[in-house]
């Protein structure tokens, strides 16, 4: 677990993330990070939150194109 502190930063407020979240995150300056809701609380991601529907999409063209994929593949 780290631990981070709320800060004001200008008029808003905000984290300043350790290195290693970054690492982790695969996250660097300028990069966007999405908070997502969900019922275990709040999570620090670089994926969007509508990543499943896109993931089913790509999942649904990798079968029908299998054998195209493996030849391209080779």
């Amino acid at each position: 677990m780290l631990k981070v502190k709320i800060m004001a930063i200008g008029n808003s407020m905000g984290i300043v993330l350790p290195k290693e979240a970054l690492t982790k995150l695969h996250a660097e300056k300028g990069d966007v990070l999405y908070l997502i809701d969900s019922p275990e609380g709040l999570t620090l991601t670089p994926y969007q939150q509508d990543i499943d529907t896109q993931m089913q999409a790509a999942e649904k063209v990798m079968k029908k194109y299998r054998n195209a994929l493996h030849e391209l593949a080779k």
